[in-house]
């Protein structure tokens, strides 16, 4: 039922970016530590890179235990389940890291995103994940359901927000800077918004 894929290409490639959605997993080291469970949403946020690399756009919110725990540790696993078609689930386990506004890599990853406008979402960071297994599965048992659409209440929240009302924000929450655990988060001041063009 399982397979093993030595990389991201073919059909497998074609599955990942067809998906509407996707799921992130992560923890800390402390065995006590809180697991994270993250539904990724908007089309055109997540891109395969190459054969052994995706990334995909980490927005605002209220918590960044993802970062956290990839700061700490990097292990992450990203999951994408067919809601339609054929049943199929597949799995990335992997080595992640938080690529930041100020971090050099930063506006080169930014293009392989083009159908996102990225100063809408209060971008806080580009996610790497380096594969370490990728597997598949039956998926026999994840029911179906229709993608509508998008929705728009994220963008429509935070695009009002510029550099400094949305550090502002940031540093208000009790999840940004610090995760649930206690863990170093998202870094604050947040850099600037790099300039393109």
């Amino acid at each position: 039922m399982g397979r093993t894929h030595e990389r991201i290409e073919g059909r497998l490639r074609e599955f990942i970016e067809a998906q509407p959605m996707f799921f992130t997993a992560t923890a800390p080291l402390a065995g006590d530590g809180t697991v994270n469970l993250s539904p990724k949403g908007l089309r055109g946020c997540l891109a395969v890179l190459d054969e052994q690399t995706v990334a995909y756009l980490d927005f605002a919110g209220s918590n960044a235990e993802t970062i956290a725990h990839l700061r700490e540790n990097g292990r992450i696993t990203l999951m994408w389940c067919a809601f339609a078609g054929p049943p199929n689930i597949v799995r990335i386990h992997g080595q992640g890291e938080p690529v930041f506004r100020d971090d050099p890599r930063f506006p080169d990853l930014l293009t392989h995103f083009p159908d996102i406008d990225t100063t809408q979402h209060g971008l806080r960071a580009v996610i790497v994940v380096r594969a370490r297994l990728i597997r598949d599965t039956c998926g026999y048992a994840v029911p179906f359901m229709t993608y509508d659409n998008d929705r728009d209440l994220h963008a429509r929240r935070f695009a009002r927000e510029d550099d400094t009302s949305l550090d502002a924000y940031f540093a208000g929450k009790d999840d940004i800077a610090t995760s649930i655990d206690g863990l170093p988060g998202l870094p604050l001041p947040l850099p600037p918004t790099p300039r393109t063009g």
